[in-house]
């Protein structure tokens, strides 16, 4: 996988993306990162406590969430990622599913788009990710849970999303994929897709796993959205198991000490 020029070996370690939310409303942290000085100083804490990448998101995309203009979203977005270019050597994601506010991302320094509907949602993304060379995480969703049989329907969809990253010519070795834990799932589809994790190795690309504070762990704990990194934490090791790549987080540093310790248990090298 090609990040920012910067090779990951995906097959040996897993990596972390830490979170950066610029929104006031997101599930777990609206409202503490929606200011320039607030955002730079987590930033570097997540840096410094491990992560690999920083995803910066400007609408939040929790169930009920708000829709907030483009405008609106690049200007949550676009100079957080500009004074962390500057600052910072770290490869920056932007969080949307917007063509314009990621063609905004890209130009203020972003290097990755992570698109929670897969290309499905903008007719413009493919083509504006590949003008910029830029890698793209796509993540499978669906409007409704409504499937005929779960998982060949759940492997269907990202097969499509794959084929309109192919056909505006984006790399094979910049793309990345998202199960969606959370996304047009039930509760019950999101345990089964965390468990099968394994049925994604047969798309050929490496795979991002997105729990962090989720409502899975939440519903499965009965805890609220600040209670749940132990849950956290025993997705990513579980999803190491299961031969992923990439974990997105909020809490960099508990989360950097459970992969190194299993990737230990592992003897991966």
């Amino acid at each position: 996988m090609i990040i920012r020029n910067r090779h990951f070996d995906t097959d040996h370690h897993t990596y972390i993306m830490g979170i950066l939310n610029t929104t006031p409303d997101s599930f777990s942290d609206g409202g503490k990162y929606n200011n320039l000085d607030a955002a730079l100083f987590h930033a570097e804490e997540m840096i410094n406590a491990g992560a690999d990448i920083l995803d910066i998101g400007g609408e939040s995309t929790r169930p009920g969430h708000t829709k907030v203009t483009d405008e609106e979203e690049i200007s949550r977005t676009a100079p957080v990622i500009e004074a962390i270019r500057k600052r910072f050597d770290i490869p920056l994601s932007i969080d949307t599913y917007k063509a314009e506010v990621a063609r905004c991302a890209l130009e203020a320094g972003a290097d990755l788009v992570n698109d929670i509907w897969g290309l499905k949602y903008d007719p413009k993304m493919p083509e504006t990710i590949q003008k910029f060379g830029a890698s793209c995480c796509l993540m499978h969703n669906r409007k409704e849970p409504d499937y005929q049989d779960f998982f060949p329907d759940f492997l269907e969809d990202l097969k499509g999303c794959i084929r309109l990253a192919k056909a505006a010519g984006i790399p094979d070795d910049k793309i990345m994929l998202d199960p969606g834990v959370g996304f047009g799932k039930t509760y019950e589809m999101n345990l089964a897709v965390i468990r099968n994790l394994g049925c994604m190795q047969e798309l050929g690309y490496p795979v991002l796993l997105g729990t962090s504070r989720k409502s899975v762990i939440g519903l499965t704990l009965d805890l609220p959205a600040d209670q749940r990194e132990e849950g956290t934490l025993a997705t990513t090791v579980y999803g190491m198991t299961r031969g992923c790549a990439f974990v997105r987080v909020h809490d960099v540093q508990a989360n950097a000490r459970a992969i190194r310790m299993t990737e230990a248990i592992m003897n991966k090298e």
